[in-house]
């Protein structure tokens, strides 16, 4: 499954580039003058994990499948886009599509690269987006509240239960906090998610810095960093121009040229751990002859669901999940080596998958 991440910011902050970099292809244009992306852009790349290669060594795997993370990159919000100013919120309606919510602030000075707000300080740019995105869900709920109400009136339970959530989100949004603000039970948490609204999302923050900053960050990342702390999220530094550069290099020289800037992984790697954190997400794999593969699901996820990731099938007529720690996988040399050590086990319907189990799935047709 991987999941899907919205790429938001002003024009001129970075996106496009950072979006280019990212999915290794020349999708966005990146140029230096606002609104030059003026579709969403949609790209795929392999989540890396160098697990999945040392699985598919040891099992011979002739094909090896990993995982997969979108990237949504939404053309640049300015003041207004809410009300239509730019390209207006035609691109909005994007955003409630995603998983997670990538804000990329601009945190370098560059003389020949135009700031649409005229100066660089990337906590007044997430503000503006920020507020724009509220805006438009309090519009959207304003315009629902006397339908819902009216349907809870006729014993409609869903609508009620709805129209609480409604009221209870409708204040937060008109005293400028997010909808991600509010308190939700686990049981209400279906519902408020089937509300769809901008600001109940997960949000990181992107610091995009100068070369210069990529390794260490620069008093304008300090300063996201700082503001991410207080909203509970995570930040990732990355330069844009970096990304960019690895993005064209051969894998063999990627390692050497990261080691030369001080860095230890790409961006790329970074924002995808940070929104597999954000998200609570985890992976598991099936491995053999003919492939070794990554699925992503949930933390918590039982095996039958699990199961169903592959094939709605397998969930339905799951009987139970063949299991082998990864760890003990690679340490005894595969399915082999981890039955004759005790480390295969057989595990039901109850079991939780964890990071890194190494599963068959056997169910009833």
């Amino acid at each position: 499954m991987g999941f899907k991440c919205g790429i938001v910011g002003l024009p001129n902050v970075g996106k496009s580039t950072l979006f280019n970099a990212l999915t290794q292809t020349a999708a966005a244009q990146a140029a230096n003058y606002p609104f030059c992306t003026i579709e969403p852009n949609v790209g795929e790349v392999a989540v890396p994990d160098p697990r999945l290669e040392a699985l598919a060594k040891i099992a011979s795997s002739k094909e090896i499948i990993p995982t997969r993370l979108t990237f949504v990159d939404i053309a640049g919000l300015v003041r207004g886009a809410s009300k239509g100013e730019g390209l207006g919120n035609q691109f909005l309606a994007h955003i409630r599509e995603v998983d997670a919510i990538a804000y990329v602030l601009r945190c370098f000075e560059d003389d020949d690269i135009t700031h649409v707000e005229g100066k660089i300080d990337p906590l007044s740019d997430y503000e503006t987006v920020e507020t724009e995105l509220m805006i438009a869900d309090l519009e959207s709920l304003e315009k629902r509240v006397v339908a819902l109400e009216k349907r809870a009136r006729g014993a409609d339970k869903e609508a009620k239960e709805q129209l609480e959530l409604v009221n209870r989100v409708l204040p937060l949004l008109r005293d400028g906090k997010p909808a991600r603000a509010a308190k939700v039970s686990d049981d209400e948490r279906p519902a408020f998610d089937a509300l769809n609204l901008l600001t109940s999302k997960p949000i990181l923050f992107v610091a995009n810095v100068d070369e210069a900053s990529a390794a260490g960050g620069n008093e304008f990342s300090a300063k996201v960093e700082q503001q991410a702390k207080t909203e509970g999220a995570v930040t990732v530094v990355i330069s844009a121009k970096i990304e960019s550069e690895i993005a064209t290099l051969p894998t063999e020289e990627r390692t050497e040229y990261l080691e030369a800037l001080g860095l230890e992984e790409t961006g790329l790697d970074r924002l995808i751990n940070a929104g597999y954190q954000l998200l609570g997400l985890v992976t598991y794999f099936t491995v053999g002859p003919k492939e070794a593969r990554a699925w992503t699901i949930e933390r918590g996820t039982k095996a039958p669901g699990a199961a169903g990731v592959i094939h709605s099938d397998f969930e339905k007529g799951f009987i139970r999940a063949e299991t082998i720690a990864y760890p003990d996988y690679v340490a005894l040399k595969g399915e082999a080596g981890a039955k004759e050590a005790g480390k295969f086990r057989l595990e039901g319907k109850d079991y939780v998958v964890a990071d890194g189990d190494v599963l068959h799935f056997r169910f009833a047709n």
